[in-house]
Protein backbone atom coordinates (compact mmCIF):
# COMPACT_ATOMS: atom_id res chain seq x y z
CA UNK A 1 0.00 0.00 0.00
CA UNK A 2 2.98 1.86 0.87
CA UNK A 3 5.03 2.15 -1.95
CA UNK A 4 2.65 4.08 -4.71
CA UNK A 5 2.85 6.61 -2.49
CA UNK A 6 6.67 7.03 -3.20
CA UNK A 7 5.98 7.96 -6.54
CA UNK A 8 3.14 10.57 -5.40
CA UNK A 9 5.31 12.09 -3.14
CA UNK A 10 8.43 12.39 -5.03
CA UNK A 11 6.14 14.45 -8.06
CA UNK A 12 4.21 15.95 -5.45
CA UNK A 13 3.99 19.93 -6.58
CA UNK A 14 4.83 22.31 -3.18
CA UNK A 15 7.79 24.26 -4.11
CA UNK A 16 5.88 26.79 -6.17
CA UNK A 17 4.48 28.18 -2.45
CA UNK A 18 6.56 25.93 -0.10
CA UNK A 19 10.26 26.59 0.84
CA UNK A 20 12.86 23.76 1.65
CA UNK A 21 12.39 24.55 5.29
CA UNK A 22 15.95 24.00 7.50
CA UNK A 23 16.87 21.38 9.69
CA UNK A 24 18.54 22.74 12.65
CA UNK A 25 20.01 21.62 15.66
CA UNK A 26 18.73 22.76 18.83
CA UNK A 27 21.78 22.86 20.92
CA UNK A 28 20.54 23.77 24.42
CA UNK A 29 17.68 21.19 24.11
CA UNK A 30 20.47 18.51 22.79
CA UNK A 31 23.24 19.22 25.62
CA UNK A 32 20.84 18.69 27.98
CA UNK A 33 18.78 15.62 26.74
CA UNK A 34 22.48 13.72 25.75
CA UNK A 35 21.27 13.57 22.33
CA UNK A 36 21.24 15.36 19.26
CA UNK A 37 17.94 16.90 18.43
CA UNK A 38 17.47 18.56 14.88
CA UNK A 39 14.38 20.91 14.73
CA UNK A 40 12.32 20.51 10.84
CA UNK A 41 11.28 24.21 10.63
CA UNK A 42 7.92 23.66 9.29
CA UNK A 43 7.11 27.60 11.29
CA UNK A 44 8.79 29.25 8.89
CA UNK A 45 7.00 28.42 5.93
CA UNK A 46 5.11 31.15 4.52
CA UNK A 47 1.75 30.65 6.26
CA UNK A 48 3.79 29.19 9.36
CA UNK A 49 2.90 25.93 9.11
CA UNK A 50 4.01 22.93 6.77
CA UNK A 51 -0.23 22.56 5.97
CA UNK A 52 0.61 24.60 2.61
CA UNK A 53 2.41 21.42 1.10
CA UNK A 54 -0.85 19.22 1.23
CA UNK A 55 -2.97 22.10 0.42
CA UNK A 56 -1.40 23.22 -2.64
CA UNK A 57 -0.71 19.91 -3.62
CA UNK A 58 -4.44 18.87 -3.97
CA UNK A 59 -5.28 22.07 -5.48
CA UNK A 60 -2.57 22.04 -7.83
CA UNK A 61 -4.00 18.51 -9.11
CA UNK A 62 -7.79 19.94 -10.07
CA UNK A 63 -8.97 20.25 -13.52
CA UNK A 64 -9.31 23.85 -14.89
CA UNK A 65 -13.32 23.30 -14.78
CA UNK A 66 -12.77 21.78 -11.17
CA UNK A 67 -11.06 24.96 -10.25
CA UNK A 68 -13.58 27.35 -11.60
CA UNK A 69 -16.02 25.73 -9.34
CA UNK A 70 -14.00 26.60 -6.40
CA UNK A 71 -13.40 24.79 -3.10
CA UNK A 72 -14.19 24.46 0.31
CA UNK A 73 -12.19 23.30 3.09
CA UNK A 74 -12.89 22.79 6.80
CA UNK A 75 -9.84 23.54 9.34
CA UNK A 76 -8.62 24.41 13.03
CA UNK A 77 -6.93 26.53 11.49
CA UNK A 78 -3.01 26.13 9.25
CA UNK A 79 -5.09 23.75 6.39
CA UNK A 80 -7.47 27.27 5.72
CA UNK A 81 -4.46 29.37 4.87
CA UNK A 82 -2.68 26.44 2.79
CA UNK A 83 -6.13 26.25 0.68
CA UNK A 84 -6.64 29.88 0.95
CA UNK A 85 -2.67 30.72 -0.56
CA UNK A 86 -3.07 27.72 -3.15
CA UNK A 87 -6.53 28.83 -4.38
CA UNK A 88 -5.14 32.80 -4.90
CA UNK A 89 -2.27 31.21 -6.57
CA UNK A 90 -4.32 28.98 -8.74
CA UNK A 91 -6.71 31.70 -9.47
CA UNK A 92 -10.05 30.05 -7.88
CA UNK A 93 -12.55 30.81 -5.37
CA UNK A 94 -12.08 29.32 -1.81
CA UNK A 95 -14.55 28.90 0.87
CA UNK A 96 -12.99 28.03 4.53
CA UNK A 97 -14.62 26.71 7.47
CA UNK A 98 -13.40 26.77 11.23
CA UNK A 99 -14.53 26.10 14.41
CA UNK A 100 -15.48 29.34 16.47
CA UNK A 101 -13.00 28.71 18.76
CA UNK A 102 -9.70 29.33 16.34
CA UNK A 103 -7.51 31.21 17.22
CA UNK A 104 -8.47 35.02 15.80
CA UNK A 105 -4.36 34.92 14.29
CA UNK A 106 -5.75 31.98 12.33
CA UNK A 107 -8.95 33.78 11.07
CA UNK A 108 -7.48 37.25 9.85
CA UNK A 109 -4.61 35.10 8.00
CA UNK A 110 -7.48 33.28 6.15
CA UNK A 111 -9.38 36.77 5.30
CA UNK A 112 -6.29 38.26 4.32
CA UNK A 113 -5.16 35.30 1.58
CA UNK A 114 -8.87 36.20 0.09
CA UNK A 115 -10.59 33.26 1.28
CA UNK A 116 -14.53 33.53 2.66
CA UNK A 117 -14.43 32.90 5.79
CA UNK A 118 -17.33 30.60 7.74
CA UNK A 119 -17.32 29.89 11.47
CA UNK A 120 -19.50 27.07 12.68
CA UNK A 121 -19.13 24.60 15.87
CA UNK A 122 -16.51 24.41 18.96
CA UNK A 123 -14.39 21.88 16.96
CA UNK A 124 -13.27 20.93 13.81
CA UNK A 125 -15.53 17.75 13.44
CA UNK A 126 -18.25 20.21 13.64
CA UNK A 127 -16.56 22.47 10.76
CA UNK A 128 -16.09 19.44 8.70
CA UNK A 129 -19.76 18.31 8.40
CA UNK A 130 -20.61 22.23 7.17
CA UNK A 131 -17.86 22.59 4.97
CA UNK A 132 -19.57 18.80 3.67
CA UNK A 133 -22.63 20.67 3.57
CA UNK A 134 -21.72 23.40 1.70
CA UNK A 135 -19.63 21.18 -1.04
CA UNK A 136 -23.03 19.45 -1.46
CA UNK A 137 -25.03 23.16 -1.49
CA UNK A 138 -22.88 24.88 -3.89
CA UNK A 139 -21.09 22.05 -5.93
CA UNK A 140 -17.62 22.86 -4.83
CA UNK A 141 -14.42 20.81 -4.24
CA UNK A 142 -13.61 19.87 -0.63
CA UNK A 143 -9.99 19.78 -0.24
CA UNK A 144 -9.54 17.34 3.19
CA UNK A 145 -7.17 18.47 5.97
CA UNK A 146 -5.45 15.27 6.01
CA UNK A 147 -7.45 12.16 4.53
CA UNK A 148 -6.84 12.53 0.87
CA UNK A 149 -3.78 11.17 -1.08
CA UNK A 150 -2.58 14.04 -2.89
CA UNK A 151 -2.66 15.92 0.94
CA UNK A 152 -0.63 12.73 2.47
CA UNK A 153 1.99 13.30 -0.29
CA UNK A 154 2.10 16.87 -0.04
CA UNK A 155 2.87 16.77 3.67
CA UNK A 156 5.61 13.74 2.57
CA UNK A 157 7.80 15.52 1.07
CA UNK A 158 9.09 16.78 4.20
CA UNK A 159 10.55 13.34 4.56
CA UNK A 160 11.78 14.18 1.41
CA UNK A 161 13.60 16.82 2.99
CA UNK A 162 14.93 15.24 5.92
CA UNK A 163 16.17 12.09 4.52
CA UNK A 164 18.22 14.47 1.85
CA UNK A 165 19.40 16.61 4.85
CA UNK A 166 20.45 13.62 6.98
CA UNK A 167 21.80 11.60 4.65
CA UNK A 168 19.66 9.24 6.19
CA UNK A 169 21.84 9.37 9.26
CA UNK A 170 19.58 9.38 12.38
CA UNK A 171 17.79 7.05 14.73
CA UNK A 172 14.05 8.79 15.07
CA UNK A 173 11.47 11.22 13.54
CA UNK A 174 8.74 12.42 16.10
CA UNK A 175 5.97 13.83 14.08
CA UNK A 176 2.59 16.00 15.89
CA UNK A 177 -0.51 13.85 14.86
CA UNK A 178 -4.30 15.59 14.66
CA UNK A 179 -5.76 13.43 11.51
CA UNK A 180 -2.54 11.47 10.49
CA UNK A 181 -1.60 13.38 7.41
CA UNK A 182 1.53 14.61 8.08
CA UNK A 183 1.97 11.52 10.12
CA UNK A 184 1.57 9.10 7.09
CA UNK A 185 3.41 10.66 4.25
CA UNK A 186 6.40 10.95 6.49
CA UNK A 187 6.00 7.39 7.56
CA UNK A 188 5.62 6.05 4.30
CA UNK A 189 8.45 7.40 2.76
CA UNK A 190 11.11 7.24 5.23
CA UNK A 191 9.78 3.04 6.12
CA UNK A 192 10.35 2.70 2.63
CA UNK A 193 13.55 3.92 2.76
CA UNK A 194 15.01 3.62 6.07
CA UNK A 195 12.85 0.89 7.38
CA UNK A 196 15.24 1.19 10.38
CA UNK A 197 14.53 4.42 11.52
CA UNK A 198 11.75 4.76 14.16
CA UNK A 199 8.58 7.42 13.18
CA UNK A 200 7.10 7.96 16.48
CA UNK A 201 3.74 10.14 16.37
CA UNK A 202 2.97 12.43 19.02
CA UNK A 203 -0.33 13.32 19.84
CA UNK A 204 -2.08 15.58 23.52
CA UNK A 205 -3.40 13.27 26.08
CA UNK A 206 -6.67 14.98 25.60
CA UNK A 207 -6.63 14.49 21.48
CA UNK A 208 -5.17 10.88 21.43
CA UNK A 209 -7.06 9.49 18.20
CA UNK A 210 -4.54 7.72 16.31
CA UNK A 211 -2.86 6.22 19.65
CA UNK A 212 -6.27 4.62 20.61
CA UNK A 213 -7.46 3.53 17.11
CA UNK A 214 -4.07 1.97 16.80
CA UNK A 215 -4.32 0.38 20.20
CA UNK A 216 -7.92 -0.45 19.08
CA UNK A 217 -6.51 -1.78 15.95
CA UNK A 218 -9.79 0.32 14.23
CA UNK A 219 -10.91 4.22 13.90
CA UNK A 220 -11.99 4.86 17.15
CA UNK A 221 -14.54 8.41 17.99
CA UNK A 222 -13.45 10.47 20.75
CA UNK A 223 -16.27 11.89 22.89
CA UNK A 224 -14.32 15.58 23.13
CA UNK A 225 -10.57 16.50 22.46
CA UNK A 226 -9.26 19.13 24.48
CA UNK A 227 -8.51 22.43 22.42
CA UNK A 228 -4.99 23.40 23.53
CA UNK A 229 -3.28 22.34 21.03
CA UNK A 230 -6.46 23.63 18.27
CA UNK A 231 -3.90 22.54 15.48
CA UNK A 232 -4.94 18.74 16.42
CA UNK A 233 -7.81 19.23 18.15
CA UNK A 234 -9.51 15.81 16.14
CA UNK A 235 -12.07 13.14 17.05
CA UNK A 236 -11.74 10.93 14.29
CA UNK A 237 -8.48 9.99 12.70
CA UNK A 238 -8.55 9.29 8.89
CA UNK A 239 -9.26 6.31 6.99
CA UNK A 240 -6.59 6.33 4.11
CA UNK A 241 -4.13 8.10 7.52
CA UNK A 242 -4.69 5.31 9.84
CA UNK A 243 -4.31 2.44 7.14
CA UNK A 244 -1.00 3.78 6.30
CA UNK A 245 -0.09 4.78 9.97
CA UNK A 246 -0.73 1.00 11.00
CA UNK A 247 1.48 -0.74 9.16
CA UNK A 248 4.57 1.93 9.15
CA UNK A 249 4.21 3.87 12.90
CA UNK A 250 6.64 2.78 15.30
CA UNK A 251 4.58 4.33 18.83
CA UNK A 252 2.26 6.90 19.58
CA UNK A 253 3.35 8.79 22.80
CA UNK A 254 1.11 11.10 24.11
CA UNK A 255 2.22 14.81 26.03
CA UNK A 256 0.40 16.91 28.97
CA UNK A 257 -0.25 20.60 28.68
CA UNK A 258 2.17 20.88 31.23
CA UNK A 259 4.66 19.38 29.04
CA UNK A 260 3.97 20.91 25.35
CA UNK A 261 4.19 24.27 27.29
CA UNK A 262 7.54 23.47 28.15
CA UNK A 263 8.46 22.64 24.85
CA UNK A 264 7.08 25.75 23.17
CA UNK A 265 9.93 27.53 25.66
CA UNK A 266 12.30 24.87 24.54
CA UNK A 267 12.18 26.09 21.46
CA UNK A 268 12.21 29.52 22.21
CA UNK A 269 15.24 29.23 24.23
CA UNK A 270 17.12 27.39 21.03
CA UNK A 271 15.55 29.17 18.06
CA UNK A 272 14.01 32.68 19.80
CA UNK A 273 10.59 31.63 17.76
CA UNK A 274 7.50 30.91 19.49
CA UNK A 275 5.42 27.69 17.73
CA UNK A 276 2.23 27.05 18.85
CA UNK A 277 1.07 24.10 21.25
CA UNK A 278 0.56 21.69 18.28
CA UNK A 279 3.67 22.91 16.47
CA UNK A 280 6.15 21.68 20.16
CA UNK A 281 4.42 18.55 20.62
CA UNK A 282 6.87 16.58 18.74
CA UNK A 283 9.53 17.80 21.01
CA UNK A 284 7.49 17.08 24.14
CA UNK A 285 7.52 13.56 22.65
CA UNK A 286 10.93 14.06 22.56
CA UNK A 287 12.05 14.69 25.96
CA UNK A 288 9.45 12.08 27.10
CA UNK A 289 10.30 9.38 24.60
CA UNK A 290 13.89 10.15 25.59
CA UNK A 291 13.46 10.18 29.75
CA UNK A 292 11.77 6.93 29.32
CA UNK A 293 13.99 4.78 26.70
CA UNK A 294 17.27 6.32 28.62
CA UNK A 295 18.62 6.94 25.26
CA UNK A 296 21.85 8.73 25.12
CA UNK A 297 23.80 9.56 21.68
CA UNK A 298 21.01 9.56 19.20
CA UNK A 299 19.75 11.31 16.11
CA UNK A 300 16.81 12.51 16.50
CA UNK A 301 14.19 15.17 14.28
CA UNK A 302 11.15 16.58 15.65
CA UNK A 303 9.26 18.45 13.53
CA UNK A 304 8.23 21.89 14.46
CA UNK A 305 5.24 22.54 12.22
CA UNK A 306 3.68 25.39 12.85
CA UNK A 307 3.33 28.92 14.82
CA UNK A 308 0.04 30.29 14.48
CA UNK A 309 -0.44 31.30 18.26
CA UNK A 310 -2.93 34.14 19.20
CA UNK A 311 -0.22 36.60 21.35
CA UNK A 312 -2.98 36.61 24.26
CA UNK A 313 -2.04 33.62 25.01
CA UNK A 314 1.68 33.69 25.71
CA UNK A 315 1.17 34.57 29.70
CA UNK A 316 -1.05 31.38 30.13
CA UNK A 317 1.74 28.96 28.26
CA UNK A 318 4.79 30.74 30.36
CA UNK A 319 3.12 30.12 33.44
CA UNK A 320 1.99 26.62 32.99
CA UNK A 321 5.65 26.17 30.91
CA UNK A 322 6.91 26.63 34.52
CA UNK A 323 4.91 23.96 36.19
CA UNK A 324 6.19 21.93 32.81
CA UNK A 325 9.54 22.45 33.88
CA UNK A 326 9.46 21.82 37.89
CA UNK A 327 7.99 18.59 37.37
CA UNK A 328 11.05 17.64 34.65
CA UNK A 329 13.22 18.71 37.35
CA UNK A 330 11.47 16.86 39.82
CA UNK A 331 11.76 13.63 37.59
CA UNK A 332 14.79 14.19 37.49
Amino acid sequence: MASPYIERILKARVYDVAIESPLEEAARLSRRLGNQVLLKREDLQPVFSFKLRGAYNRIAQLSEAAAQRGVVCASAGNHAQGVALAARRRGCPAVVVMPETTPHIKLQAVIDLGAELTLHGDDYDSAFEHALRLERERNLVFVHPFDDPDVIAGQGTIAVEILRQTGGNLDAIFVPVGGGGLLAGIAVYVKYLYPGVKIIGVEPEDAAGMHDSLRAGRRVTLERVGIFADGVAVRRVGEETFALCRGQVDEIVLTSTDEICAAIQDVFEDTRSIVEPAGALAVAGVKKYVAREGWRGKRLVAIASGANMNFDRLRHVAERADLGGEREALLA
